[in-house]
């Protein structure tokens, strides 16, 4: 039992070490990005529009240009309650867009004025909204759209189309409830296209539609496109030790048969994806933020990437082919969804779309744990408070096993002196002492691998815990009480995990201290290591062990007590 319970310990303690560093990756100081950067070059190209079979990639335009910020201020401002974003009229492409209700970094005054009090130095902090889509070349991220012809049949509008609009601003005013943002295009030969956004008050949701009207005097046949392009943040890359642990970044589909599936910028460079469904979606996502096209569930989809030069990488789809005959007019919808990666609310969007929250090989576990929180949160309407629920139906799940393990590290202890007397009588002969110490296990009804199982049960909680606490945004910059004014970073001053390591140790001295000396010196060094190894996980986190770790106390401490009074009461001393 001691060595599994050393092997246990051991190995939990590497999956910690893994995750502190998996964390500091995330939230620990980023690399300066260089000042010099180069701006793709599309002059003569236009490499990132979707290849279809037969399809011929027109353009409305001579010349196109590159997405970046010299637009001659050809943009349309739009503003709503929770998004703030420029259009290109180049192609009607969503260059810059920002999350209005998330800032970057927090301003926390409590924890600014504990600071002052006591002497420590108050950080400066990022107050601006984090961007989602950005045109800037290091930070490439736009979302692309348009239209294209078949064979030769004449000039579409892409996302290279220079539209026009009456307004280069627009703002969704107080009790209004939604936004149409409406931009035109025509080849003054009879040919003419609308192209409009809609937005609508508290949504993330963007609803794309493109009208044609066709006088050209020919039918044309046409597909729609929409497509996001996007360069891989270097600045939070790991080592091959936390690589693996870190929240993914990078192109993920949904079609009908495959379900979810991640594409990756590598497996992007390896080929391109080509694949065929009916309803799905594509999209680019990154840690508590996503971004994805969603064409009508009802019709067959293509769904593509492209491995652009400069490291740039496309990940889209195309609808089927329609035939607008001359003298008719035909329209093309999708959705555009980019924001915080709130399930409940996704799910309602599109199927599916709540698989972004990447809670790794632990899914079957991570939802319940998430499901399991929302549903406290409900009643208490503060989430370190549901973490404590969760904690205490967690403990009430496996209370008849914790039971059990609890009594067989209770009945170890009570019989260590007499193991460590059996130890000492037999220390040159191994295999009589090995065969006395199970007659001794035997007679005792004691279970040597009995306390193991505490451990084994909490590993998968916590790891599950760590992904939830890691990936679900509602848990980004949330107060708790007191000091504790973001459950998603570390605690500022320190206080849980401490009490964390109290709990720790006093846990440790409840159970059978291990009769290897080496063993049982290592072991005590263990409230001490993971003390310091928490001081950096998230403060949610650690709130969790100190409470697993007071309610185990309590239970362990009463079966002991229990333990002890019927082997006084039996032997009578």
């Amino acid at each position: 039992m001691d060595n599994l319970r050393f092997i246990l310990v051991v190995t939990f303690a590497m999956l910690v070490i893994l995750m502190m560093q998996a964390w500091q990756i995330d939230y620990g100081p980023k690399p300066e990005v260089s000042a010099t950067v180069t701006t793709p070059n599309l002059e003569n190209s236009k490499e990132d529009l979707p290849s279809t079979s037969g399809v011929q990639a027109t353009s409305a335009t001579a010349s196109p240009i590159a997405i970046n910020t010299q637009t001659s201020g050809k943009i349309i401002k739009v503003k709503t309650d929770v998004i703030d974003l420029e259009i290109d009229l180049q192609g009607g492409t969503i260059r810059s867009l920002d999350l209005l209700q998330y800032p970057v970094e927090q301003d926390n005054t409590v924890v600014n004025k504990a600071r002052s009090l006591v002497g420590m130095a108050v950080a400066e902090k990022n107050h601006s909204p984090v961007r989602l889509f950005n045109p800037l070349p290091e930070k490439l991220f736009v979302a692309q759209s348009g239209l294209i012809a078949d064979n030769g049949a004449g000039a579409i509008a892409n996302h290279y189309t220079f539209f026009s609009s009456s307004q280069d601003s627009y703002t969704l005013s107080s009790g209004q409830d939604s936004l149409t943002v409406p931009m035109t295009w025509t080849d003054n030969a009879g040919l003419t296209v609308t192209k409009s956004y809609t937005f609508k008050r508290g949504s993330y949701e963007i609803t794309l539609n493109q009208h044609i009207d066709n006088a050209s005097g020919k039918a044309l046949p046409i597909r729609q496109y929409s497509q996001l392009l996007r360069v891989p943040d270097h600045s939070n890359q790991g080592n091959m030790l936390t690589g693996g642990m870190r929240a993914y970044d990078g192109g993920v589909i949904y079609t009908e048969k495959d379900k979810y599936q991640k594409i990756s910028f590598d497996d992007m460079v390896d080929s391109n994806l080509d694949v065929a469904t009916k309803g799905g979606w594509t999209a680019m996502i990154q840690h508590y933020f996503a971004s994805a096209w969603i064409p009508p569930v009802n019709q067959e989809n293509h769904f593509y990437t492209k491995n652009l030069h400069d490291e740039r990488y496309v990940i889209g789809s195309y609808s089927p082919l329609i035939t607008v005959d001359n003298n008719t007019s035909a329209e093309f919808t999708s959705r555009l969804f980019a924001g915080p990666k709130v399930q409940p609310v996704m799910e309602k969007i599109a199927t599916g779309l709540e698989l972004t929250v990447d809670y790794s090989v632990l899914t079957f576990i991570g939802k319940p744990i998430y499901w399991l929180l929302n549903q406290v949160h409900n009643w208490t309407g503060n989430w370190g408070l549901a973490i404590i629920g969760v904690t205490l139906c967690i403990k009430l799940l496996f209370f008849p096993l914790s039971q059990y393990s609890f009594k067989s590290m209770a009945k170890m202890r009570k019989i260590q002196p007499r193991l460590k007397e059996l130890q000492e009588r037999f220390k040159d002969d191994r295999q009589r002492f090995n065969t006395e110490m199970m007659a001794l296990y035997k007679k005792e009804k004691a279970n040597p691998l009995g306390g193991c199982f505490p451990m084994l049960i909490q590993i998968p909680v916590f790891m599950c815990l760590y992904w939830v606490l890691s990936e679900t945004v509602e848990f980004r910059q949330t107060p708790f009480a007191l000091w504790i004014q973001d459950l998603s970073v570390q605690d500022p001053f320190y206080v849980l995990p401490i009490i964390m390591g109290i709990t720790m140790k006093i846990q440790q001295s409840l159970n059978p201290a291990p009769i290897d000396p080496i063993q049982a010196k290592v072991m005590k060094m263990f409230p001490l290591v993971f003390t310091v190894f928490f001081l950096f996980f998230p403060a949610g986190l650690v709130l969790y062990w100190v409470v697993n770790n007071t309610l185990s106390i309590i239970q362990q401490w009463y079966i002991t007590k229990q333990i002890d009074a019927e082997g006084n009461g039996s032997t009578g001393h």
